[in-house]
């Protein structure tokens, strides 16, 4: 999810429009990859909190990190909402109101172009944050994977409940292939309440941005 999260980020970012309907034409398409990065984040938590994921040690801090990209997510998608809402629209006025002439049609778009800027910056914002959750995220999965690894007894003791767990939480993460959707193609691996700088990124044994 990192990687769309990123690319969908860099679209705001980049977006280029002319007030009105361009503007309407362009962010709608930005809004509706925003609901749907929030409804795959969403699946995702109900994934994990149906797992038995939650029995390992950490996984409440993971929950609630997922649930934070969730929010930082929609709040993405509320952000350019409210683009659409500050977007100057052409439609005809009401028989009673007066006709714009072209001096007032620039005065509208002039005061709409600042507040459409702002929200767009805002959602950058949100959309760098569930970027980095889901780097965070990723990371401690594969840990917590790769310490219950570390701390599985061995054959001869292992008992067979044991080996059971280890299988059905593998499986439940769905392997690496879940853990890299949360992580590939992400440069920034703090967590969004400690940092937001940028790191170099490299691909580990598990093929994950380390």
């Amino acid at each position: 999810m990192a990687y769309d999260f990123e690319a969908l980020k860099a679209r705001v970012r980049d977006t280029s429009y002319t007030p009105g309907t361009n503007a309407l034409h362009h962010i709608s398409a930005l809004l509706l990859q925003a609901q749907d990065l929030t409804a795959t984040a969403l699946g995702r938590l109900t994934a994990l909190d149906n797992s038995t994921c939650t029995n390992t040690v950490g996984s409440r801090a993971g929950l609630e990190l997922l649930a934070s990209v969730v929010s930082s997510s929609s709040l993405a998608g509320t952000d350019l909402a409210h683009v659409v809402l500050a977007n100057p629209y052409e439609g005809a006025q009401f028989a009673d109101y007066p006709t714009d002439d072209e001096s007032a049609r620039t005065v509208r778009h002039g005061e709409a172009i600042p507040q459409t800027n702002g929200h767009l910056d805002d959602a950058v914002h949100q959309l760098d944050l569930c970027a980095i959750g889901c780097h965070y995220l990723a990371h401690g999965i594969t840990e917590a994977l790769a310490t219950a690894q570390d701390h599985k007894p061995a054959p001869a003791q292992q008992t067979p409940g044991t080996a059971a767990e280890w299988a059905a939480l593998q499986q439940e993460l769905g392997g690496d292939e879940n853990v890299e959707q949360l992580e590939e193609g992400v440069a920034d691996g703090c967590s969004p309440w400690t940092c937001r700088g940028e790191i170099d990124a490299s691909q580990d044994a598990f093929g994950l941005a380390t």
